[in-house]
């Protein structure tokens, strides 16, 4: 099967081009990229002047929820709605039932994913046993078993030397440590940030509980030499803290999640629990910083933090409701409609920041556009306008707080692996 995608705008953030080129895939495979490859080579053909066409898009930070949390999200349904985003890749983590914290585990979601994923996905490995904090995972065997790097993701690891110890391990392996930055002393019972908080007589969750972490964590990691990622950074102090870090030399990268550039605590109503997600929504100083760090290329990644939840356990009030929302749909959109047409990024950066970037930090051969290379392609229609419909995602789960939001910029075509899985 020959498959050509005709006249579109080919964006390859390695090389920073975006240039009008046919790309001809074959088994699987990259074979050409030039203008003016013949439509008789092909067995199919794809048009997409007008769209921009990209990397496969890779999503470092992803809840899939098997095992133990089906009624929220699958392995099966959380890879269609990453498809339906433009992910090619997502790394699952591993705040599952049992946490992702041994060998098999790591076989069991790598198995389960080459049977009923249409994106690769792989797999997060906890970095204790149980996520309880008491004791470390064998790092070494779950990365003989696939893991692709190791998180605590829905709380930090509190015992320092534990972390340090497993940085020290992850170091010789080569493999990153993701870390959720929150002191969980100073974040209890927090529902929100402390702004807001204040405002509606709840208990609030000071930016510190994040700052304090990012701080530590930067300086374990300049001690062990492992790489870290920062997971979903959410405060201008935790911003200073990473480019001082970068500036110092430290294997040091970030992400930030649509929703904390996108809204603000003045977002957050008590009625509307798709407003709770953890870190919570900040102050609109802290998204300014966001943005700055997005446009000064400090902040290299975004991931989604998708994190799919009943509307029954959304439906419990702002306390018990869970944290999180499901973001793997909107992610396109809110870049191009937030940070591409208000000119703080470029496509190329944006491209960039959700394929490229990525794969780098993960240490895998995806994220750019060369002939020889697997053919995980995105193709965007980057002018088309619509309202956010979550009735239409693809995702078991509907906790989003950008329903009927209009935005700009839509998935046309998401091809793994050579073969088209949404359109």
């Amino acid at each position: 099967m020959k498959l050509l995608i005709k006249n579109g705008t080919v964006i390859n953030p390695k090389y920073s081009s975006m240039k009008k080129l046919d790309i001809l895939i074959e088994n699987e495979m990259i074979n050409k990229i030039e203008q003016n490859i013949s439509c008789q080579e092909a067995d199919k053909i794809l048009e997409a002047d007008g769209l921009w066409v990209t990397p496969g898009l890779i999503d470092v930070h992803v809840h899939l929820r098997e095992p133990g949390f089906e009624h929220k999200e699958t392995i099966a349904t959380g890879s269609r709605s990453a498809a339906a985003g433009g992910f090619t890749t997502i790394c699952a983590m591993p705040n599952t039932n049992p946490a992702i914290d041994t060998p098999e585990l790591i076989r069991f979601i790598r198995d389960k994913a080459k049977k009923e994923s249409v994106v690769n996905v792989l797999p997060i490995g906890a970095i204790t046993l149980g996520q309880d904090g008491e004791k470390l995972v064998d790092i070494e065997a779950m990365v003989e078993a696939g893991a692709c790097a190791f998180s605590e993701d829905g709380k930090s690891v509190m015992n320092a030397k534990m972390l340090n110890d497993a940085m020290k391990i992850a170091k010789t392996k080569n493999i990153p440590i993701l870390s959720h930055c929150e002191d969980a002393n100073m974040a209890k019972e927090g529902i929100m940030n402390e702004g807001v908080a204040n405002k509606l007589g709840v208990i609030g969750i000071p930016t510190e509980a994040e700052d304090i972490i990012v701080s530590r964590d930067i300086i374990l990691a300049s001690k062990t030499g492992v790489k870290l990622h920062i997971c979903h950074i959410s405060t201008k102090e935790s911003i200073e803290f990473l480019r001082n870090a970068k500036d110092r030399g430290v294997d040091v990268t970030a992400e930030v999640c649509p929703h904390h550039y996108t809204l603000t605590e003045e977002d957050v109503t008590l009625d509307n629990t798709n407003t709770k997600m953890n870190p919570p929504l900040r102050s609109k100083e802290d998204v300014e910083a966001i943005k700055k760090a997005l446009k000064d290329g400090l902040i290299e990644i975004i991931a989604t933090d998708h994190a799919p939840h009943s509307s029954e356990e959304k439906n419990r009030g702002y306390e018990k409701a869970p944290n999180g929302i499901v973001g793997l749909e909107t992610a396109v959109p809110l870049g191009i409609t937030e940070l591409v047409e208000t000119g703080i990024l470029t496509p190329i950066e944006l491209i960039k920041k959700m394929s490229y970037t990525p794969a780098k930090m993960l240490g895998i051969d995806k994220g750019n556009l060369e002939i020889g290379k697997v053919a995980d392609i995105t193709i965007i229609d980057p002018k088309q306008e619509y309202e956010i419909d979550i009735n239409k995602f693809s995702s078991k789960s509907k906790n989003s707080p950008f329903h009927n939001r209009h935005v700009k910029g839509k998935v046309k075509y998401t091809i793994v692996n050579g073969k088209v899985v949404f359109e």
